[in-house]
């Protein structure tokens, strides 16, 4: 079985960090409890006698561009520390508990909504305090911390600026800039840089993990821009494939000023569509579970009472709802515009005829017959523009006002 660290793709020097401050914790581990941890671990091979704490902090982020695996080094980095072994061997209970998401120590952060709000941290950070239930570390990673409203980020911060003995933090964000990650926490924490992975390194995973045909991996690896997640949904989902065909075919849809209209109707609607359709299963059983728990279908004295008084706990949840399926819609749309972006880009180099690699191979033709006809300057403005839509988006523009002011400029230059 391999190692925790064998899906995090193309960051050798980023594993090469971890597996030290994994080796430095579980050294930290004996130092302290020799009696109690020592029966279970082992030296960490070529790392004999590392000094204890030596590369190991409390508080972490791992930065990169989407697709990087910040997600991925954070969860493989919190098996390596919960590892028998301290090398993140991939088989112990501490590792596979940890990977598959069920280990009492290790607490996992997703947003699902626009935000995480200061109720959700505070309660973290009060568990987060707690002893490690099986005698190493209390893991918290938070995904997305750059979705931290002010007043979470500062309970956060008040948390790693006095840290409980054996809790470690692992943030996930897309750069340490003060719009993504608070100067304050950057300053407590040591960063692990992640970069886009190689297409070939993500081709090579989708092989070797999840059966594809080679052909098929090197076109999705190349399609997804590094993403290792979406070259895996585009190899296998012939939805995605559909939905990025229609994307790609946006550029010549764009005849004038009510073409460019409709196709962002369409662009957005898909969205729509696509985050419904994500959520819709979760958003039922989410319904339903709670339904039971407030004594839907009961037939005591006090079951239709209890269902009088559940209106707010439903108002409750499905504001929550609301909230993810806003969010899985400008997902859905920022894959798109990434995938706009891409074809744009291709256009740009070809006009240039720079030496590098199409994104989208299938569409090669179309960009170079745009190339022709719009020059660099042309491409670049509309590339520019897809870029400006999806930073619009990010800072809660209302996403049919941005697409359509993009479709506008696509179609003007």
């Amino acid at each position: 079985m391999p190692d925790v660290f064998a899906d995090l793709v193309g960051q050798d020097e980023a594993v090469a960090t971890l597996r030290h401050a994994a080796a430095a914790a579980a050294a930290v581990l004996r130092a302290a409890h020799p009696a109690a941890v020592g029966s279970g671990q082992a030296e960490v091979e070529g790392q004999p006698g590392v000094d204890p704490g030596a590369g190991m902090t409390h508080a972490w982020i791992f930065t990169g561009p989407p697709g990087s695996g910040r997600s991925v080094a954070a969860r493989a980095f919190a098996a390596a520390l919960q590892c028998a072994y301290g090398t993140g061997c991939g088989e112990c209970p501490g590792c596979h508990t940890t990977m598959t998401g069920t280990h009492a120590d290790v607490r996992l952060v997703v947003p699902e909504g626009l935000s995480i709000g200061v109720g959700e941290m505070r309660a973290l950070v009060l568990r987060a305090a707690s002893t490690p239930s099986g005698g190493r570390w209390q893991i918290v990673i938070i995904e997305d911390a750059d979705r931290l409203t002010e007043a979470a980020g500062n309970a956060l911060l008040k948390a790693i600026e006095e840290p409980p003995p054996r809790t470690v933090f692992l943030l996930c964000a897309p750069s340490t800039h003060p719009d993504d990650v608070s100067v304050t926490i950057r300053s407590r924490c040591r960063v692990v840089p992640l970069r886009q992975p190689p297409a070939a390194a993500v081709a090579e995973v989708l092989v070797r993990r999840d059966g594809i045909a080679p052909d098929v991996a090197q076109w999705a690896a190349a399609a997804a821009q590094g993403h290792v997640g979406r070259a895996r949904r585009l190899a296998r989902d012939p939805e995605a494939r559909q939905r990025r065909d229609a994307v790609l075919a946006v550029p010549r849809r764009l005849t004038g000023v009510g073409a460019a209209l409709d196709a962002a109707s369409a662009l957005i609607e898909a969205a729509e569509a696509e985050a419904e359709a994500s959520v819709a299963e979760a958003d039922a059983a989410e319904r339903a579970a709670l339904q039971t728990a407030l004594g839907a279908g009961g037939t005591g004295r006090g079951a239709a009472g209890a269902m009088r008084g559940a209106a707010g706990q439903l108002k409750d949840l499905e504001k929550r709802q609301k909230s993810r399926a806003t969010r899985a819609q400008r997902d859905a749309l920022d894959r798109a515009l990434v995938d706009l972006a891409g074809f744009y880009r291709d256009a740009l180099t070809m006009a240039l005829r720079a030496p590098v690699a199409p994104v989208h191979t299938d569409t090669a033709a179309m960009a170079e017959a745009g190339a022709q006809k719009w020059d660099a300057e042309g491409a670049l403005r509309r590339l520019e523009a897809v870029l400006e839509c999806r930073a619009a988006i990010e800072a809660n523009v209302k996403p049919r006002i941005a697409v359509e002011a993009m479709m506008l400029t696509l179609w003007k230059g």
